[in-house]
């Protein structure tokens, strides 16, 4: 009897694009468990916080670092989760966090540097990527990486728009 060798399925093989894979998983974070997503969305808030916090920038310079973060993430994170989800043969892979991270710097923009502003960020991002209320969940229709990260950032729309209102009294 001629047999053939099994094939590795996809999600079995080493990954091909190391650039992805460090992009998607934001070096690593989502690798973190429980919950990759709070994770990334962690990470994003350390990251913000560092800048803000050592370098002392004024609220323009901070808030164009934040943009110009957003567009990096978003030029680079949509095709490396698209290339992610192949080779781990999964539609929305856990571990993808680069999506996590540009919601939730979006979030930060209309945010102060300090603790609470931090905290209370980053509580309301998650609570709008997990909770995904209209169209949130439905952008996760959307083909391979775009289905992927956009969700996030309307999440990361929906929790600057709530930040932004309750700023005023905090």
């Amino acid at each position: 009897m001629n047999e053939q060798p099994a094939t590795i399925p996809v999600q079995n093989q080493r990954p091909t694009q190391r650039w992805a894979w460090t992009v998607a998983t934001f070096f690593g974070a989502g690798l973190g468990k429980p919950g990759p997503g709070t994770w990334g969305s962690v990470a994003a808030v350390l990251l913000w916080a560092a800048y803000a916090w050592l370098l002392h920038p004024s609220a323009l310079a901070l808030a164009a670092a934040l943009l110009a973060s957003i567009a990096l993430s978003l030029i680079l994170g949509i095709p490396a989760a698209t290339i992610v989800a192949r080779e781990s043969g999964r539609k929305d892979p856990g571990f993808v966090v680069i999506d996590e991270v540009a919601g939730q710097w979006i979030t930060l923009l209309g945010s102060h540097a300090n603790w609470r502003h931090a905290l209370l960020a980053l509580i309301l991002f998650r609570l709008f990527d997990i909770t995904k209320p209209f169209p949130v969940r439905q952008a996760e229709g959307l083909p391979e990486g775009w289905g992927i990260v956009l969700d996030d950032v309307l999440a990361g729309l929906y929790a600057l728009g709530v930040a932004s209102l309750l700023h005023i009294w905090i």
